[in-house]
């Protein structure tokens, strides 16, 4: 088995034993590389979009020259025993190769989250739980530190929206196993990620009823009003508003 990190610091694994770190690529450009081919993995790369992805629109009149330095480098830290891999060519297009089956993190994290909520709708909170900490662990890493670019951006946005799911499973888990502060938490988390997230504060609200905390709910109240209308010009939706005016009244409130 070959494990393939990418978020965090970059890490390829050999059955448990570290074949290289992003220390051995070769440079930024190099590292930019490695993680753009692995992420696909599954799906060879055009030899231009690799020159796109390396220097955009400001491509050097030896573009191809140093693109295929870079290759040369990243191939003969590949084929270092045990590891064994390398980069084909097939019609133009490359694409990491490994004669081992690869784990890949952002892959594992995909499918973890969806394993979570699986296990959360069948009521295995054991299993929810166990998946949706793998999703969160591997989604709450850095993708890629210091790069900017559009795939970059688009790639970071899955991982928050991944982080996101895997952290209103465990606030649900967390509260049918009744800890409630634990379910809290996890909840201020999803709201610190996505401050515009209305249903996370909604979620935020009655977990603080659930808990006795009629302040912290109305605080929560108050926070998503105030972000709505600085960001967006907006005001809470009418199932808030209610939502709000019931604790304010401390009438019961369902599913709470």
């Amino acid at each position: 088995m070959i494990r393939i990190y990418l978020t965090g610091r970059i890490a390829v694994e050999h059955d448990g034993s570290l074949s290289f770190d992003e220390s051995a690529l070769p440079g930024r450009q190099g590292r930019v590389l490695f993680v753009y081919l692995a992420t696909r993995l599954h799906d060879p790369v055009p030899r231009a979009d690799l020159e796109e992805v390396l220097w955009g629109d400001s491509q050097p009149a030896g573009a191809q020259a140093a693109l295929s330095a870079l290759l040369s480098r990243l191939r003969s830290l590949l084929r270092k025993p045990p590891l064994g891999a390398d980069i084909s060519v097939d019609h133009g297009s490359l694409g990491l190769r490994f004669g081992s089956s690869v784990w890949l993190d952002i892959e594992a994290a995909a499918n973890a989250v969806d394993e979570a909520e699986g296990a959360a709708r069948r009521g295995d909170t054991r299993a929810a739980w166990s998946h949706a900490n793998v999703a969160a662990a591997i989604a709450g890493r850095t993708f890629l530190a210091g790069e900017e670019a559009p795939w970059i951006e688009a790639r970071r946005q899955r991982l928050s929206a991944a982080l996101i799911r895997a952290l209103e499973c465990l606030s649900a888990v967390s509260a049918g196993t009744g800890e409630l502060t634990a379910a809290v938490h996890h909840a201020e988390q999803v709201v610190a990620l996505d401050p515009l997230r209305e249903s996370a504060y909604e979620r935020l609200m009655r977990l603080h009823v659930t808990m006795g905390n009629g302040a912290g709910a109305l605080r929560a109240f108050a926070d998503c009003r105030e972000r709505l209308r600085d960001d967006l010009g907006a005001s809470p939706s009418p199932s808030l508003e209610r939502l709000h005016l019931a604790v304010l009244r401390g009438e019961p409130i369902s599913g709470s």
